[in-house]
């Protein structure tokens, strides 16, 4: 009632696409102090709830309000293994839950959260946690992302020998091949890692399970397996001249140039230096592609998406505390891009192979069903079609070997609940993150892998001390 809600600071534009560096300054610690003092610390703290690992958040509010930094860490990691991860790009779901949200702006739990772990590694208080004791139990897992980095940071501090398979050459999944160094810059990931080799956590990197690396070696050799990979089968468009050449889809793009930005040379990137570029797909990935070719030097950037424009501002009182349905613009189209809503790509056409143009129309929803718009068929130069439009399911290939039943959408299919949480058809194989809930947001993943390690724990052992 006394405070308005403070917004991070951030480079602006001009500056910023001159680099591929992180933009968003965290709050300073009295700016910090006055958003913690917004929290009313109310008597049901939704917010709780609508953070997918329930973060603690009107406790470590109110201790950044009282500057107890050290506590607020404490609190903060309690639910939490890598709030520097979460606090750089998740949504925040929890603010839409805020009570505040109701009839003000929501308490800005997202920044300080950021505040407080930026300040804990300034201050060198992130130590590596070692077990006192060793179970002699191994556990493999597969897939480094957030999903299997949590739940081998929680599996390694009560004593298991954990060794995490990565078929890229750097630690981190789509953290480190698909989320931009501008969002994210990747020595978050390098930290971590540091302090997980120091816990006991052994890391392989270029073993692709399924290719290079035999499943059934890793059922003999582990006493269990935990299955963490990412939702990397895109969702195409097979429309004609989706064949020709720069038609490509995001994460044919975007990883090479996490990879570039590391100092790697990449053989023929993918680049948008100079050129039309068109987004298919108005969600987080699309963004980044954005975000990318304006730092690229795009002659142009359009992004197109197929459901219809959403309100400027959603109905609170018929969607609280939901995350709601509303116009979002994020930084990268701050940066420069032309939005549309309720198009559909009918065709590509070229000239010797070469994307040249895109052909779409305009489209309306009736009853659910999508319909063309009589007359509203267009043509756009596109020398760069991007197609960012989600993705279906984790890559089948990896299932299909460790011969494990699948759900309806092609995920592992695993319970989330009872004796038998996260336990695929396989004895010994667990299944967590999107390999077994399909595409999510980073906050999804360290919950369920939090929430994985402690079903494999229980496997193991007969009982867990482990929070889920």
């Amino acid at each position: 009632m006394e405070f308005p809600r403070i917004s991070e600071g951030n480079i602006p534009p001009a500056e910023r696409v001159k680099n591929y560096k992180e933009f968003v300054l965290h709050l300073s610690d009295e700016e910090a102090k006055t958003q913690g003092a917004r929290c009313m610390d109310c008597g049901i703290p939704f917010c709780n709830n609508g953070c997918p690992v329930n973060n603690i958040i009107p406790d470590w509010n109110d201790l950044v309000f009282q500057q107890n930094w050290r506590q607020a860490l404490d609190v903060l990691h309690s639910t939490n293994n890598f709030p520097e991860f979460t606090g750089r790009i998740c949504p925040a779901p929890c603010e839409a839950s805020c009570t505040l949200n109701i009839n003000s702006d929501p308490v800005g739990i997202k920044s300080i959260e950021h505040a407080i772990i930026d300040k804990a590694w300034e201050n060198n208080w992130v130590k590596p946690q070692p077990p006192k004791n060793k179970t002699g139990k191994k556990i493999a897992i597969v897939g480094s992302g957030p999903a299997g980095m949590a739940a081998a940071q929680q599996l390694a501090r009560v004593g298991h020998d954990v060794v995490v398979y990565e078929k890229n050459d750097r630690i981190g999944g789509l953290l480190r091949y698909g989320i931009p160094d501008f969002k994210m810059e990747k020595t978050h990931i390098d930290r971590r890692v540091s302090q997980m080799e120091a816990e006991g956590v052994t890391f392989k990197v270029n073993q692709n399970v399924g290719e290079n690396v035999d499943p059934d070696q890793l059922i003999k050799e582990y006493d269990s397996i935990i299955l963490s990979g990412g939702a990397e089968w895109p969702r195409d468009l097979p429309v004609p001249g989706r064949e020709l050449d720069g038609v490509h889809f995001a994460m044919d793009f975007l990883p090479n140039q996490n990879k570039v930005v590391a100092g790697d040379k990449v053989k023929d990137q993918i680049t948008a230096t100079g050129k039309n570029v068109v987004v298919i797909g108005g969600g987080d990935t699309g963004s980044d592609c954005v975000g990318t070719s304006n730092r690229h030097g795009a002659s142009s950037v359009n992004q197109f998406e197929l459901m219809p424009q959403p309100p400027e501002k959603e109905n609170k009182s018929l969607v609280w505390p939901y995350w709601p349905l509303k116009m979002r613009t994020s930084s990268s189209h701050e940066e420069g891009c032309e939005r549309d809503w309720s198009i559909a790509t009918k065709s590509f056409k070229g000239e010797n192979g070469k994307v040249k143009e895109l052909v779409a129309t305009k489209v309306q929803w009736k009853d659910g069903k999508m319909q063309e718009v009589p007359n509203s068929e267009f043509t756009m130069k596109a020398d760069l079609v991007l197609l960012a439009m989600g993705f279906i399911s984790p890559q089948q290939k990896i299932l299909d070997k460790f011969g494990i039943e699948k759900d309806a959408r092609g995920n592992a299919k695993a319970e989330t609940e009872g004796d038998k949480s996260y336990a695929t058809s396989r004895k010994k194989v667990f299944a967590a993150g999107d390999m077994r809930r399909g595409q999510s947001l980073v906050v999804w993943a360290i919950r369920e892998g939090r929430q994985c390690a402690k079903a494999v724990d229980e496997f193991l052992m007969g009982s867990s001390t482990l929070p889920r």
